[in-house]
C-alpha cells in the first residue's frame, strides 16, 4: 500500500491537512499557506512520479483524488467559517463530488472505469490556486472571484462527466 514513493507522497498530503487547519485556525496564516502550497504541489508530484516511474496503483487511484478533495474542502470550510466564502459554495462542490462518485460506482458495477476528465483536472487546479489566492489576498473582490471560478469549473466538470457517461445511468437497472 505505502510501498511506492507516489503513495507515500499522497499519504503525506493527507497528514498535512490537519497541520494546515491547526495553523490556519490559530492565526499562523503564513505557515498555513506554506503547508497548503506544499500539499498542493505534492498532488502534481505524486501524479508525475506514479506515471513516470510506473507506480500507478489501486491505492493511488483511490487516495490521490480523495486527498485532493479533503484538502480543498478543509480549506473551503475554513473560509466559510472565516466569512470569506458562502456555505452554499461548499455545498455545490460537495454535491458534485458525491454525484460523480456515485456515477463512478454505478459504472464500476458494470466493469467500466470513468477516467478523470481534463475539466476535472482544471477544476482542481483552479480551486487549489484560487484558495491560495484567498489566503494571500483576503479581499472581498478576490474571495468573490475565486468562489465564482470554483463554482463555474465545478458545475461544468460535473455536467461534463454526466453528459459523457449518460449511458451508464440510462442502462442502469
Amino acid at each position: 500500500m505505502f510501498s511506492t514513493t507516489a503513495n507515500k507522497i499522497t499519504v503525506a498530503r493527507i497528514v498535512l491537512i490537519p497541520v494546515f487547519l491547526v495553523l490556519a485556525y490559530t492565526g499562523h496564516s503564513v505557515g498555513a499557506l506554506i503547508v497548503y502550497l506544499v500539499a498542493c504541489a505534492s498532488d502534481a508530484l505524486d501524479g508525475y512520479i506514479a506515471r513516470h516511474y510506473n507506480q500507478i496503483s489501486n491505492f493511488g487511484k483511490f487516495m490521490d483524488p480523495l486527498a485532493d478533495k479533503m484538502l480543498v474542502l478543509a480549506a473551503m470550510c475554513f473560509f466559510v467559517e472565516n466569512g470569506q466564502m458562502p456555505g452554499w459554495a461548499v455545498a455545490i462542490v460537495l454535491f458534485r463530488e458525491f454525484a460523480v462518485s456515485g456515477l463512478r460506482l454505478v459504472a464500476a458495477e458494470r466493469a467500466r472505469v470513468i477516467a478523470a476528465a481534463w475539466s476535472g483536472k482544471i477544476k482542481t487546479t483552479v480551486t487549489m490556486v484560487g484558495l491560495a489566492a484567498m489566503m494571500v489576498f483576503n479581499l472581498p473582490a478576490v474571495n468573490i472571484t475565486v468562489t465564482v471560478l470554483i463554482i463555474l469549473t465545478t458545475v461544468y466538470s460535473g455536467v461534463e462527466y454526466f453528459m459523457k457517461n449518460y449511458d451508464v445511468l440510462r442502462d442502469a437497472d
